[in-house]
């Protein structure tokens, strides 16, 4: 009886832990209306006086996951911090939140992770050329750190 006791004791460790990695590796929130949050950090960044990096994603997506990851370590997470408000917006199987890829001239076009960067009043001052993040696992922390300076530059972002 004490073994069956320490074995479900096991699985539902196993469960947790689980979940707990699941949950932690899911970039997007699927269940967020993601335009009140777009909202909620263009006002924030208003006052902030920074630029949002909008993230257009999926958590499907393994190069969404490695930009995720790769922008929340080191000096990629230091320049990010720095420079931008980030909001990360799903795109499920390209068929969520059209409207607001749509009204950035839909750079999820040629894949994702697909971005923008807008002002703190909403105006589009950068967006990814076709393609240009959608190989992320290959760019590596290096490569988007690369791709960051070359954006904060090109949009005049310090």
């Amino acid at each position: 009886m004490r073994i069956f006791a320490i074995l479900a004791a096991v699985i539902l460790a196993a469960v947790i832990l689980v979940s707990v990695v699941e949950a932690r590796s899911k970039p997007y929130d699927e269940s967020v209306d993601a335009k009140a949050i777009l909202q909620t950090v263009l006002a924030s960044a208003k006052t902030d006086r920074k630029p949002v990096f909008v993230i257009f994603g999926a958590n499907w997506c393994a190069d969404c996951r490695a930009l995720d990851h790769a922008i929340k370590e080191g000096r990629n997470a230091a320049l990010i911090t720095r420079s931008f408000s980030v909001v990360k917006i799903n795109v499920g199987n390209f068929d969520k939140n059209l409207d607001i890829v749509n009204a950035y001239g839909s750079p999820i076009k040629q894949g994702i992770p697909a971005a923008v960067i807008l002002s703190a009043d909403g105006q589009m001052i950068y967006a990814t050329r076709p393609g240009e993040l959608a190989e992320a696992r290959q760019m590596g922390e290096a490569g988007i750190y690369d791709f960051l300076v070359g954006v904060t530059k090109r949009a005049g972002i310090r």
